[in-house]
C-alpha cells in the first residue's frame, strides 16, 4: 500500500472512516474483479481519491454499494463498499502508473531486477497491467494514453535535467496525468461543469505528489546514486516547501469551485489531510502516538515527541541517528506486500514497514496526530477554521 494521503481514524470519525474504507475496498475489489488476485497488489491510497471524487459529486443512489463478502484485511468482516465506474476509474489509473513504476525500476536495474530472467518477467508483468489499465481506461471513457504519453515524456525530461532546471519542468508530466483523471471524475459523475477545476485540482495534486516523493527519498536517493529531482536540479528544501505549500493552497481554492453533492469526505482528504502529508514529508510535523518518527536531518523525535539533535543516542542505544535499512527490490517487495496484506498489519497496524521502501508507515486505521479536534467532533470539515480553504 502506497500514496501519500494516509488518514487515520480519530481524524475521520467514525462515519466517515467507514466511507474511506468503502473506498478503499472497493478500489481493491474493482481490481480484482476486473483483472484477477494479484492486480489487487498495486491498491493505493492516493488512487481511491478517484473513486472518493467521483461519489462526491454524484448523486447518491443504492447503485454506487454493494455488499462485500468477508475480507482478511477487514477481521473477516462483511462491508458495505463503493462500486461502480469510480472505482473501475481509480483501477485503471492505478494499474497503468504501477505498469510504468515497474518499467522504472527495470530500465534502472533495480536489486532483482537487474538479473535478465527477472527483468523478462518483470516486463510481462508491466505490459499486462498497462494494456489491462487501458481496457478498464476503455471502458469508462477514460484514455489511458494521457498517462502513459506522461510516463514516457517523463523519463526524457528527467535526462535532460540538470542544475538550474525549473523543478516544475519535472513535475509537469505527473502535473498533466492527475489532472486528467481528477477531471474525468466530473463525465462519470455527470457534472462536467466540475473538469476545469478539478483538472486544475488534479495537476497540483500532482505536483505534490512528485515533490513529497523526491523530499522523502532524498537520503535514500543519495545513499544509492539514484535519480532524485530535488539534487538533479539543485533545488532546496526550503524551495520545495514553498512549492508544495504554493500546491496545497491552489488545491482549496480549486474545490471551492466544484459542485459536489456530498463533499465531506473529499474535502477532508484534500484540503486537510493532503496538508498533514506535507508536514511529514517536511519533518514539520509528527504523530503524538508513534514511539519514534523521523524528524528530518537536523534529528529525531524520540519517545513522547521529544526531540533528540542529531548525533544523540538513537533507540537501540547507538550513537547518532538509527541506520536506514536498504530497499527491497521488485520481487522481494512483492512478498513483503503479499505478507502485509495478509497479515492485516497494513490496516490495524499502528506502524509497519514499507513492503519497497522499508520505511516505517502508519497504519491506514492507525492512531492520529490531530490537533485541532473540530474535525474529530463533528465527523465534517465545512466548519473548521482550522484551514484556509473556506468551505
Amino acid at each position: 500500500m502506497f500514496g501519500i494521503v494516509r488518514p487515520c481514524s480519530h481524524r475521520l470519525g467514525e462515519g466517515l472512516k467507514t466511507q474511506w474504507m468503502a473506498h478503499l475496498c472497493g478500489l481493491c475489489l474493482a481490481l480484482r474483479g476486473d483483472h484477477g488476485q494479484f492486480a489487487r497488489i498495486v491498491t493505493n491510497y492516493d488512487g481511491l481519491l478517484i473513486s472518493v471524487l467521483t461519489e462526491a459529486q454524484a448523486e447518491r443512489t443504492t447503485q454506487w454499494r454493494r455488499t462485500a463478502g468477508p475480507c482478511p484485511l477487514r477481521g473477516m468482516r462483511t462491508a458495505s463498499v463503493v462500486q461502480g465506474e469510480g472505482a473501475r476509474l481509480a483501477a485503471a489509473v492505478s494499474l497503468v502508473l504501477a505498469s510504468a513504476k515497474v518499467r522504472d525500476h527495470v530500465a534502472d536495474g533495480d536489486g532483482l531486477l537487474a538479473r535478465r530472467p527477472v527483468a523478462l518477467a518483470a516486463r510481462r508483468v508491466a505490459s499486462s497491467w498497462g494494456r489491462a489499465g487501458a481496457r478498464t481506461g476503455s471502458d469508462v471513457g477514460f484514455d489511458t494514453a494521457v498517462l502513459v504519453d506522461a510516463v514516457d515524456r517523463q523519463i526524457g525530461i528527467e535526462a535532460l535535467a540538470g542544475p538550474g532546471t525549473p523543478l516544475l519542468t519535472v513535475t509537469e508530466p505527473t502535473e498533466t496525468a492527475t489532472a486528467a483523471a481528477f477531471a474525468h471524475t466530473a463525465v462519470l459523475a455527470g457534472r462536467p461543469g466540475n473538469a476545469e477545476p478539478l483538472a486544475e485540482a488534479g495537476r497540483l495534486f500532482g505536483r505534490l505528489a512528485h515533490l513529497l516523493d523526491a523530499v522523502e527519498d532524498r537520503e535514500t536517493d543519495a545513499a544509492s546514486g539514484a535519480w532524485n529531482p530535488l539534487a538533479a536540479t539543485g533545488t532546496s528544501l526550503a524551495e520545495a516547501r514553498r512549492l508544495a505549500d504554493d500546491a496545497l493552497h491552489g488545491i482549496r481554492l480549486a474545490l471551492r469551485e466544484v459542485d459536489f453533492a456530498e463533499g465531506r469526505l473529499a474535502h477532508l482528504l484534500l484540503a486537510h489531510e493532503l496538508g498533514r502529508s506535507v508536514d511529514r514529508a517536511f519533518g514539520t510535523a509528527g504523530c503524538g502516538h508513534a514511539p519514534e518518527a523521523s524528524f528530518g536531518p537536523g534529528g529525531s523525535i524520540g519517545p513522547g515527541g521529544s526531540v533528540a539533535p542529531e548525533g544523540s543516542f538513537g533507540p537501540a542505544g547507538s550513537f547518532g541517528p538509527p541506520p536506514q535499512p536498504g530497499r527491497r527490490g521488485f520481487w522481494a517487495g512483492c512478498a513483503a506486500a503479499i505478507g502485509l496484506c495478509c497479515t492485516c498489519k497494513v490496516c490495524c497496524a499502528d506502524e509497519y514497514e514499507g513492503p519497497w521502501s522499508r520505511k516505517k508507515r502508519e497504519g491506514c486505521l492507525s492512531n492520529c496526530d490531530c490537533d485541532c479536534g473540530c474535525c474529530e467532533a463533528c465527523e465534517c470539515c465545512e466548519c473548521c477554521s482550522c484551514c484556509d480553504c473556506g468551505l
